[in-house]
C-alpha cells in the first residue's frame, strides 16, 4: 500500500543523504574538538531545516508569482534529481549536492562550516529544496502536509545523529561503504525522479491544445 509518509521520507533521505553528509563534514571538521563539531552540526541542521521549511511552505507561492506551473516544476525537478542520481551512482561530486572545487577550497579555510557548506549545499541543496516543494504540492490536505514535514524532521534528525557521531560513521563505513550507500540511494532516486517527470507530463499533456 502506497504511503505518502514513507514516499516523502525515502525521497528526502536519498536526496539529503545523511550518511554522505556525515562523511563529508567529518573531513571538513577534522582537527576540531568534539564540542566544536557538535556545535557546528546542531547549527547546520537548524539552518538547513529553516531553509527547507521556508521552501516547503513558500515555494509554491513563489512559483505562482513567477508564472511557473507545478507540472513544469515536476518535470524540471525530476530532471534535476535525475542528474543528481547519476552523480550518486558514479560517486562523483557535483555542484548540485556538494561544493564545487573552488567552494571546497574556501570551506577548508573556515573553522565554522555550519552555514556553508554544511547547511547549504550539503543538507539544503537545490535537490532538497526542489523535493520539498514537489512533495508539499503533492500532499493531500493537512494530513499530507504533516507527513511531509514529519518526514523532513526525521531525515534531519538522522543527519544530526550522523554528524554528532561522525567518527563512528566514518570508521564503520569508510569511503567505500559511504559510496556503496550513495550508489544504492542514487538508483532509488533515479526511479523517483522519473516518477516526478511522468507525473508532470501527465498533468501538462491534457492541457496542451
Amino acid at each position: 500500500m502506497h504511503s505518502p509518509l514513507i514516499s516523502s521520507f525515502v525521497t528526502l533521505f536519498v536526496v539529503v543523504d545523511p550518511v554522505g553528509v556525515a562523511v563529508a563534514a567529518g573531513g571538513l571538521t577534522h582537527g576540531l574538538s568534539r564540542e566544536a563539531r557538535r556545535s557546528i552540526a546542531s547549527r547546520g541542521i537548524l539552518i538547513a531545516g529553516l531553509i527547507l521549511i521556508l521552501f516547503a511552505f513558500g515555494g509554491e507561492a513563489l512559483l505562482r508569482a513567477l508564472g511557473i506551473t507545478l507540472p513544469a516544476l515536476r518535470v524540471a525537478g525530476g530532471l534535476l534529481l535525475f542528474l543528481l542520481s547519476i552523480d550518486m551512482v558514479f560517486a562523483r561530486p557535483s555542484g548540485i549536492r556538494s561544493p564545487t572545487a573552488p567552494e571546497q577550497a574556501e570551506a577548508n579555510q573556515r573553522n565554522d562550516i555550519a552555514v556553508f557548506p554544511l547547511a547549504f549545499p550539503l543538507l539544503a541543496g537545490p535537490g532538497a529544496m526542489t523535493s520539498v516543494v514537489l512533495l508539499m504540492a503533492r500532499a493531500e490536505g493537512p494530513t499530507g502536509i504533516v507527513e511531509v514535514v514529519g518526514a523532513l524532521v526525521a531525515v534531519l534528525a538522522l543527519a544530526l545523529l550522523g554528524l554528532r557521531f561522525v567518527e563512528r560513521v566514518t570508521n564503520l563505513l569508510g569511503l567505500t561503504g559511504a559510496n556503496v550507500v550513495g550508489r544504492v540511494s542514487g538508483v532509488i532516486l533515479a526511479a523517483l525522479a522519473a516518477q516526478f517527470v511522468l507525473d508532470g507530463l501527465a498533468q501538462a499533456l491534457p492541457r496542451l491544445p
